[in-house]
């Protein structure tokens, strides 16, 4: 009776969510290169994003026109950019899962529930998609005031709505942030259904 009870407590057991995000940093340290490699891939997807939405507020605020197919092309770029940066993503997290086999199995011996696993590895990839949609977002940004401001000779900001420009930015991080989740959800399924036993015997 006393051991049924002992086991249900340990599968039972909840690891702090904090704890998470310190392993979480903790791991996109360790593998610094692969996470570099992944969030360059969603910086410049974003940057592509926030640079298309920003060139369409500068030409409409200089009363400029964008033909409807040019811009029709851009913002088809832009999602294929995305889908890229995703499956990129995915790839990497997959990797991750299978290298981190004798890991996951000592955290799910020691009573880590399915839902640690996976919030570890949501964290993990969330973090990436944050720093490169923040990177991104400003880079694209810069480059594209840069070229225009070199265009029409003068400081584009001044003549172009600052709230929508920031809310196109916030939709960008959003955005890239959230494709990097969605991302990682199959990876962290993996993850979190390794039998514990068979993930400490394997030799990966």
């Amino acid at each position: 009776m006393e051991k049924s009870k002992l086991i249900s407590e340990i599968k039972s057991r909840k690891l702090p969510f904090k704890e998470a995000i310190k392993i979480s940093f903790k791991n996109v340290k360790i593998r610094i290169s692969r996470s570099l490699i992944t969030t360059m891939g969603i910086f410049l997807g974003i940057a592509f994003l926030v640079s298309v939405f920003s060139s369409s507020l500068i030409v409409n605020a200089y009363e400029e026109q964008i033909s409807l197919s040019l811009q029709a092309r851009q913002y088809w770029l832009v999602v294929m950019s995305l889908l890229v940066c995703s499956v990129g993503i995915a790839n990497s997290m997959l990797m991750s899962v299978f290298e981190r086999y004798k890991e996951i199995g000592t955290m799910k011996c020691l009573g880590a529930l399915d839902k640690f696993i996976i919030e570890l590895f949501l964290l993990e990839s969330g973090l990436m998609g944050l720093v490169g949609s923040v990177f991104g977002s400003l880079f694209g940004l810069a480059s594209t005031v840069l070229i225009y401001s070199y265009r029409f000779k003068e400081n584009v900001l001044l003549n172009v709505s600052g709230v929508q420009l920031l809310g196109y930015i916030f939709l960008a991080i959003v955005i890239g942030t959230l494709l990097s989740v969605l991302a990682a959800i199959y990876p962290a399924y993996r993850a979190a259904k390794l039998p514990p036993a068979s993930a400490l015997r394997s030799e990966i």
